[in-house]
């Protein structure tokens, strides 16, 4: 019997290639977009899944609140993580690590700048499951003069991995001798580095700093031990040495904080959400965004659905071609649930040739979605483990949600009305076919309307005024090698044709290399007046270079010495403090020793500029005279920027022979910052163009079939004087009242989920009447040349043909 079905199933597709090959080709194309977006969730939801033990690591975060201002931090205080273990005998083991960002390589006679490097406590490898190649991961980072590299950056500076007790001459001051190599860090982990540094070794150490967030902390818990647990031991901790000095410092408590609405408090997070769940300041690298998860599958069952939508379209219009087959078969003793039986089979059989072709189109695909979406996912991912049983399911899940409607419907058929001819029905006798169309349309407008939109903001971003001028700015990177040569090479610099100004400084608006600290508004530092301001040390032509504006005040001057005890705050600070009259205020902030106040008087307000993503208010910022030789911004008035280049690099070879000469343009950074939602405005176009063009093809099959069925009604119409526009619009006039109703279906939609979206952008276009006019119109013109190729093609079909017969 069984087999009979496929038989059965076969030769009915064979008869019917148009309509078979419509069908294959919406199902494959549909099914190809769901397997790459199926890629893409698993992907995104494999994240750190590689440690043995991710289900019992977490990290700690900072969760601070002052006087209206926040900071919400992947940070930790350096004596958390040890204190915690050393007190809770279910706590396991903690790791710190600190980001260090780029490290200089001697190789050779050049000096090399790599980015990936951090310092990490000893523990690193009885947290993290990360093999080892060469050495003891127990003792690798005992020795404070070692450095652990990794399998790629082993190879990359000796061309092998056998380099145990080799040295590395590291950021132009240490010889470190190699005590370990590790495996690269797999691609799904939230953090990537090539060089591990002993934690002993940092520049900024504060054992006993409990009131400074500078660190990523681990806790790997043991067996049995929950989150809830570790929360209660980490609000202990808090409550008992950060309050500890917050009353021997500020003579406040964290009773005191929480009474008139404030907070420091810590978070534990879950080491498995930290890709999808954690978007703080101080995250290692860029993370995921879990919103875009559940958007992307939305899509990809939509998108599932428009293919599925077209099957059950074509097969009950053809429903009167295959009645009588149904009542034949009843007669001779055919029971309905093997009719539905049969249909079924036909229809998952179809879902079996195009999940052949799905999977073929989707890796030709495969390189095009990861440069859309930002991924790397490899080849070998479609042929995993789990992606055949998933194939399987979906193609049993499509072909009975393709075929339900149809087997139902036909093996309803009662026999004597069948043969008898009353089930011959022309195309307008089914609404639910209707409303399969409108759904179809519906969802192929929301997504040009989600493009459209999408896209409206990110110009929005690209020219808004963002309070500096991006424009031809050269920033120089990891200047450090300069040292006490930074002045002078600024200086030399300057004197360059077509240099306008230099500032050197890493804190620029298009890094996130700025700090977040306490300040207070008089003398007195208690916690309750507090107020959380990002800091950034700039020098005196950092506001000219970079063509920001004063509000009021001054710049920093070389003419002023007691500057160095002088800040610049922006507009949101100076409205966050309720300063009347700034220029006449002072602020203050504790000394290193914590129980003493530092004065600095407020010389100048600059205007808001955007120092962070668009996605963030501006806020509160001061910036501080002082010393920072990470970056160098070069404002260029040239057309030959080529050369001006050129001049810039012989200087840095002057003032650090040797030394890697790494540069960008601002603008170039700016836009990195937008590149995952340029990368979403990518993804809806091709989810749009996908969406459109299966909803096209069921339009097209049905506008044929409807042809088909009215051949001779055709005929006699011509013959009795109709003219061809006549025809086109009697055969049209349907498919487009369908999709003028999906677009009043879709347009709330669309704006309502649209408008959520737009909503994580501090700085927002609104949604325009325009938007939408656009999209009905362009689906509708879609639907109009769609619908049009074959009515135009039957209208100029010769009558006698369909009429001879008669």
């Amino acid at each position: 019997m069984l087999k009979n079905y496929f038989k059965v199933a076969i030769r009915n597709l064979w008869k019917n290639k148009g309509y078979s090959a419509i069908n294959i080709i919406g199902l494959s194309s549909g099914l190809a977009v769901c397997l790459l977006i199926v890629l893409y969730v698993i992907n995104e939801l494999g994240y750190d899944q590689f440690n043995k033990n991710a289900d019992r690591i977490y990290r700690l975060d900072a969760d601070l609140f002052f006087n209206n201002t926040a900071f919400r931090a992947a940070n930790t205080p350096e004596p958390m993580g040890p204190t915690m273990v050393r007190e809770y005998p279910k706590l396991e083991q903690m790791v710190r690590i600190s980001n260090q960002g780029g490290i200089s390589i001697k190789k050779g006679d050049q000096t090399l700048m790599d980015q990936n490097a951090m310092f990490a406590d000893s523990t690193f490898f009885k947290v993290f499951s990360v093999e080892m190649i060469e050495g003891d991961p127990n003792t690798a980072l005992s020795d404070p003069s070692s450095i652990v590299i990794s399998e790629s950056a082993a190879k990359r500076y000796f061309n092998s991995t056998a380099v145990l007790g080799k040295s590395l001459y590291t950021d132009n001051q240490k010889e470190r001798k190699i005590t370990g190599v590790y495996k690269d860090f797999p691609r799904q982990s939230h953090f990537h580095f090539d060089f591990i540094k002993p934690f002993a070794e940092r520049w900024d150490k504060n054992p006993d700093g409990w009131l400074s967030n500078n660190h990523n902390t681990y806790i790997l818990v043991k067996p049995g031990t929950t989150q809830a647990e570790l929360q209660s031991m980490l609000n202990a901790t808090t409550k008992k040495y950060v309050g500890q000095q917050l009353q021997q410092y500020f003579n406040s408590s964290i009773q005191d904080l929480e009474g008139k609405g404030n907070r420091f408090n810590y978070q534990v997070m879950p080491l498995r959400d930290i890709h999808l769940k954690s978007n703080k300041s101080g995250e290692i690298e860029v993370n995921g965004d879990v919103a875009y998860v559940y958007i992307f599958s939305v899509i990809a069952a939509f998108i599932l659905l428009i293919a599925c939508v077209n099957f059950m379209n074509l097969s009950t219009a053809r429903s009167a071609n295959r009645a009588k087959e149904v009542g034949i078969r009843k007669v001779v003793g055919s029971l309905r649930s093997q009719l539905i039986f049969q249909f079924l089979t036909e229809s998952v059989l179809l879902s079996l040739f195009s999940l052949v072709i799905a999977i073929l189109i989707a890796l030709l695909l495969l390189p095009f979605f990861n440069s859309l979406a930002g991924q790397t996912i490899p080849y070998k991912a479609m042929f995993s483990s789990w992606m055949l049983p998933v194939s399987l399911v979906l193609v049993l899940i499509v072909g009975c949600i393709a075929g339900s409607y149809p087997a139902f419907y036909l093996s309803a058929f009662q026999p004597i009305e069948v043969l008898k001819g009353k089930l011959a029905k022309g195309f307008k006798s089914s609404w639910l076919r209707s409303s399969l169309v409108v759904f179809q349309y519906s969802i192929s407008i929301v997504l040009i309307i989600g493009t459209i939109v999408i896209y409206n903001q990110l110009e929005y971003i690209r020219n808004r005024n963002i309070g500096y001028n991006r424009n031809q700015v050269m920033v120089l990177h990891n200047t450090w090698p300069l040292a006490k040569n930074a002045k002078s090479f600024k200086e030399e610099v300057r004197k360059l044709s077509g240099v306008e100004n230099v500032t050197v400084t890493q804190h620029l608006p298009t890094t996130s290399d700025r700090s977040e600290n306490g300040w207070f508004p008089d003398a007195t530092m208690t916690v309750d007046k507090a107020v959380i301001l990002a800091n950034i040390w700039v020098d005196e032509d950092y506001i000219p270079t970079l063509g920001m504006q004063m509000a009021a005040g001054r710049n920093f001057s070389r003419d002023f010495p007691s500057d160095s005890l002088a800040v610049v705050l922006n507009e949101a600070a100076v409205k966050t403090l309720g300063f009347k009259e700034p220029l006449r205020a002072t602020l203050y902030r504790p000394s290193d020793e914590g129980n003493k106040s530092i004065p600095y008087r407020i010389v100048g307000v600059v205007k808001d500029y955007n120092f962070s993503t668009m996605h963030e208010k501006i806020k509160p910022l001061v910036m501080q005279l002082g010393t920072n030789n990470g970056g160098v911004a070069i404002r260029i008035n040239s057309k030959d920027i080529r050369t001006v280049v050129e001049g810039v690099r012989n200087k840095w070879n002057g003032a650090a022979p040797g030394q890697q000469f790494n540069y960008s343009f601002m603008d170039e950074d700016f836009n990195k910052l937008y590149k995952a939602d340029d990368q979403t405005g990518r993804l809806f176009m091709a989810f749009a163009l996908f969406a459109i063009f299966i909803a096209c093809l069921g339009l097209f099959g049905l506008v044929t079939y409807a042809a088909e069925q009215r051949t001779k009604e055709i005929g006699i119409r011509k013959v009795l004087g109709a003219n061809i526009p006549t025809i086109v619009t009697m055969l049209s006039r349907d498919f487009v009242k369908l999709v003028f109703i999906a677009a009043l279906v879709a347009f709330p939609i669309a704006w309502w989920t649209m408008n959520k979206w737009l909503q994580e952008f501090a700085f927002r276009i609104s949604i325009g009447w325009w938007v939408f006019v656009i999209a009905g119109a362009l689906a509708l013109l879609i639907a109009i040349l769609t619908t049009s190729f074959q009515a135009i093609r039957a209208a100029l079909a010769n009558p006698v043909k369909s009429l001879r017969s008669e």
